[in-house]
């Protein structure tokens, strides 16, 4: 199931609708271009060195977990926009909505677990269990995205058999919009069943990663004031400092809590495809996607080292 399903009769495209079209189309390319970037980069270091540490592993799962996002985000609004009257649960559709659940949860997964791994090695907490994690944690990155997609797998299964059971529901019916039976198992699987997996399957994730995040915001705090009182001569730079390293972690946590809002909310709504809503929602939640693959690129130093050679 996507973000939008009802069915109307109208034809004709509005122009707002077709501006954004193209808005999420370039942000979706965008998006396309800056974790393809971070694939090739972290994948070429994994080849020729044949190792890659285990933040950059995440790294580069998160990246490519994106980048198909993205393709099949594109493929399926292409489609929706040539077809905006489709049955919303037709074999193309559901094929493209099984990869988008499978996608969307993992990236989801991953940008938590990402949290977590940032939390644990950064944070200065002195905890027994803190200083046993950052030892063991590296070690335990292959299993971490084992997990990812296991849960992927099982939100995408779910929403599946949901799909599928509409679609044969409205089979069996001849395809007669009018059927009442067929209607009522449809509008209460939209309301109750598909939005109830996503938000426990993304809600999960997002209350780990706010939990870790918020312990290693505090840990920062705390360490920036205690250093901030000792250097009481080189305050100007030190903050300086610390605001730019500072930041790329602050714009991850807004733009993953930004996300995850947007797609609550957008599949909330329940918005039909040809709507100026749906449109509107599409683009506010790639908005969100574009921009990290950006700050990504420019705060890891692996990738800036790239960036810089190929500016040269």
């Amino acid at each position: 199931m996507s973000t939008g399903h009802t069915v109307l009769g109208c034809q004709t495209t509005d122009k707002t609708v077709v501006t954004l079209f193209i808005i999420l189309v370039l942000l979706c390319l965008v998006a396309v271009v800056g974790n393809g970037f971070i694939i090739i980069a972290l994948g070429m270091k994994w080849l020729l060195r044949r190792t890659l540490s285990a933040h950059n592993k995440l790294l580069i799962s998160l990246a490519a977990s994106r980048f198909c996002l993205q393709c099949v985000v594109i493929g399926k609004n292409i489609y929706v926009f040539l077809n905006p009257t489709s049955f919303p649960y037709n074999p193309v559709i559901q094929l493209l909505n099984l990869m988008w659940d499978f996608l969307t949860a993992a990236t989801i997964w991953l940008c938590s677990l990402l949290g977590f791994f940032y939390c644990v090695k950064i944070a200065t907490l002195t905890h027994p269990v803190f200083v046993w994690l950052k030892y063991r944690l590296p070690g335990w990155v292959p299993w971490m995205l084992l997990s990812a997609v296991g849960m992927s797998s099982l939100t995408s299964i779910l929403c599946f058999i949901g799909n599928y059971m509409i679609y044969q529901n409205h089979a069996k019916s001849g395809h007669q919009p009018w059927n009442v039976t067929g209607n009522s198992l449809r509008h209460s699987l939209e309301k109750f069943y598909f939005f109830s997996i996503k938000i426990i399957m993304w809600t999960i994730p997002t209350v780990v990663f706010s939990i870790f995040m918020s312990l290693l915001l505090v840990s920062l705090v705390r360490h920036m004031k205690k250093t901030f009182l000792a250097l009481s001569e080189l305050r100007d730079v030190w903050a300086q400092a610390h605001f730019k390293a500072l930041l790329p972690l602050l714009s991850f946590i807004v733009l993953f809590i930004s996300c995850f809002l947007t797609l609550v909310l957008s599949s909330a709504s329940n918005t039909p495809y040809q709507e100026f809503r749906y449109w509107m929602w599409q683009v506010v939640i790639h908005l969100c996607t574009v921009i990290h693959p950006i700050v990504i690129l420019f705060s890891n130093p692996v990738l800036r080292v790239v960036i810089k050679r190929g500016c040269c």
